[in-house]
């Protein structure tokens, strides 16, 4: 039985068979020794992306009190969800994000990086929790990489293309919708903008 740690653009979480290309965390333990999670799926703002494998490091899936592994299709549906490169085990996409960021002057160099994860994995909170709603824009706006909702479903952007998301991968690439609501928090479109490029499934590459 899939654990309920396979995340989807929304942020939200579900057990499915597809475990995805990336792992993460959102900062701390929310599950319970059962190995199911609490009511509010986070501890922190501190929502990374990470290497499925790293220095060979193996650990059995959701310890109690241990930190709530999470997973993803690739890097554009983490970035949706509100996550950010980890500085440990994706250290160069990590300085890439930042600079990014500091290119697009949403980031002051020598910060710490939690001010920006207050405005990434803050907007998602905010969104989960019901203090806020998700913005409307026009999908040619967004860059590469980015993801918006439309007709129930979420939508890549990508080559001026729509790519319907699922768990299992990308679909081909449609029209761009007329509108649609921003799933990738401002922040990380951002970066997406000046020139961060996101980690995407090997499905794009057929789609």
């Amino acid at each position: 039985m899939p654990l309920q740690n396979r995340a989807d653009p929304l942020g939200l979480l579900h057990a499915v068979p597809q475990r995805g290309t990336l792992m993460g965390n959102r900062g701390g333990c929310f599950h319970r020794d059962d190995q199911t999670l609490k009511a509010r799926q986070w501890s922190s703002q501190r929502w990374i992306t990470c290497r499925l494998a790293f220095k060979n490091r193996r650990r059995p899936l959701m310890r109690p009190g241990h930190y709530t592994e999470i997973f993803f299709l690739d890097e554009a549906t983490a970035l949706a969800g509100g996550h950010r490169p980890c500085f440990e085990c994706r250290r160069e996409e990590a300085v890439a994000f930042r600079e990014a960021l500091i290119r697009a002057g949403r980031f002051v160099r020598g910060a710490p990086i939690g001010e920006a994860d207050q405005r990434a994995a803050g907007e998602i909170q905010d969104v989960l929790a019901g203090r806020a709603k998700r913005v409307m824009v026009t999908p040619a706006t967004l860059p590469d990489g980015a993801m918006y909702g439309a007709e129930g479903a979420a939508w890549l952007v990508y080559r001026r293309c729509a790519h319907a998301w699922s768990f299992s991968g990308y679909g081909p690439g449609m029209p761009l919708h007329q509108a649609g609501m921003r799933l990738t928090p401002e922040i990380s479109c951002a970066a997406l903008d000046s020139g961060y490029q996101a980690a995407l499934h090997t499905s794009i590459g057929s789609a």
